[in-house]
């Protein structure tokens, strides 16, 4: 009994510490994850399952999880500082279509054969190689791709129309709770809120899930559901 608990003790230090770990390691891990980054998610958790489970040696995994995250800062910070430590790292970009014309060569070094790389193409709505500039695989594993000018969709600044402003949605209600900080930016008050809830019928901000205020001063308003699903009325399940 003494054991369990001090292993329940020890896995909440080691996911807590993890967790202060990763945000010193910043987002990027949590991201499309390069090859350094793939690594480091690894070993992360082999030391982590040590820490939480070996009674004996957690104080031997603590020391390796703080050194091996101090190894990481530093290699993050290399990055930053040197383009030679990031080729050694996390390699570089390699372009494989080039003026609509696959680089057969680069496709052998990346190791990616021509269905995968069609494959992907076809998710990002290429169906014509032809119609591709450049075809880029990233450090991630992802593939950019650039159309030929001829093949990209037009724009309002194509046509010369201009545009309104796009800002980002303030969230204003989440779960029932009023994000006054939110309120206060938009120059607005609680008083204004209550207004515009009771516009669409609703009494108390406790009632609505989610509302978010975009920069043209529309208020998007979703109650909470006062009744039971219907199995299947949502999706399939």
């Amino acid at each position: 009994m003494e054991e369990s608990l001090m292993t329940l003790v020890r896995t909440i230090f080691a996911y807590f510490f993890v967790l202060f770990i990763t945000r010193l390691l910043g987002r990027k891990a949590l991201s499309h994850m390069t090859i350094s980054d793939f690594i480091s998610a690894i070993i992360l958790g082999e030391i982590t399952a040590l820490l939480a489970v070996e009674g004996q040696r957690s104080v031997s995994a603590l020391v390796a999880l703080v050194a091996f995250g101090s190894l990481a800062i530093v290699a993050d910070f290399t990055h930053i500082k040197s383009f030679a430590a990031r080729k050694l790292f996390d390699s570089e970009p390699i372009v494989l279509i080039e003026n609509g014309k696959i680089v057969e060569q680069n496709l052998r070094k990346a190791r990616v054969t021509l269905n995968e790389m069609n494959s992907i193409l076809r998710q990002k709505n290429v169906f014509n190689i032809s119609d591709v500039e450049f075809a880029i695989l990233e450090n991630d594993g992802e593939i950019s791709v650039q159309f030929k000018s001829q093949k990209q969709p037009l724009t309002p600044s194509d046509l010369q129309i201009p545009t309104k402003y796009l800002g980002l949605t303030k969230d204003i209600i989440i779960d029932g709770e009023v994000m006054q900080e939110n309120l206060m930016q938009t120059n607005l008050d609680i008083n204004w809120l209550k207004r515009e809830l009771n516009r669409f019928g609703i009494n108390n901000p406790s009632e609505v899930f989610y509302a978010g205020l975009d920069t043209s001063g529309n208020l998007y308003i979703s109650e909470k559901r006062k009744r039971v699903e219907i199995e299947g009325e949502y999706g399939i399940e």
